[in-house]
């Protein structure tokens, strides 16, 4: 018995977490200032909640494909093969050729053009062209999707 009176007369201890929390949260500001903050924004409109048919008479889409040779990062303006440093100048040339209705000033904002990828191309790539094309003053570009053929 009098081992067990001597222990309560210690009490217990505890150890003092505080420091050792201060420190937690300054790691944890450290690596939230010097986290890297994302470089490529890209603008996506979504579709409303009750999808709307578009329509788009007289206004004929113009297609960038872009696709991974062996050579590297192929990209045609419907089916002529261009430079990226090109690609604003044949974008507009066929741009104004599809949409004749349009005027010059008006196939800026209301030409639509479309980036198609194949699943092989790098993001990045993706991501490069269509900052070009926003560059370049055109509004209206998308994403080109079709729905994978299921095999078998």
């Amino acid at each position: 018995m009098a081992g067990k009176v001597g222990a309560s007369k210690d009490g217990f201890s505890e150890p003092n977490v505080i420091p050792f929390i201060d420190i937690l949260l300054v790691l944890l500001i450290i690596f939230m200032v010097t986290a890297p903050i994302p470089t490529v924004d890209i603008r996506v409109d979504l579709p409303p909640p009750n999808p709307v048919p578009i329509r788009l008479e007289g206004l004929n889409p113009t297609f960038i494909i872009i696709s991974e040779t062996g050579a590297g990062m192929v990209i045609a303006v419907d089916s002529e093969v261009v430079q990226l440093s090109q690609l604003g100048q044949v974008t507009l040339d066929h741009a104004r050729n599809n949409n004749p209705a349009l005027d010059f000033n008006d196939v800026y904002a209301e030409a639509r053009i479309f980036v198609r990828a194949d699943q092989s191309t790098a993001y990045g790539n993706v991501v490069n062209v269509m900052s070009q094309l926003q560059e370049e003053g055109f509004a209206k570009v998308g994403i080109f999707s079709e729905l994978a053929q299921s095999e078998g």
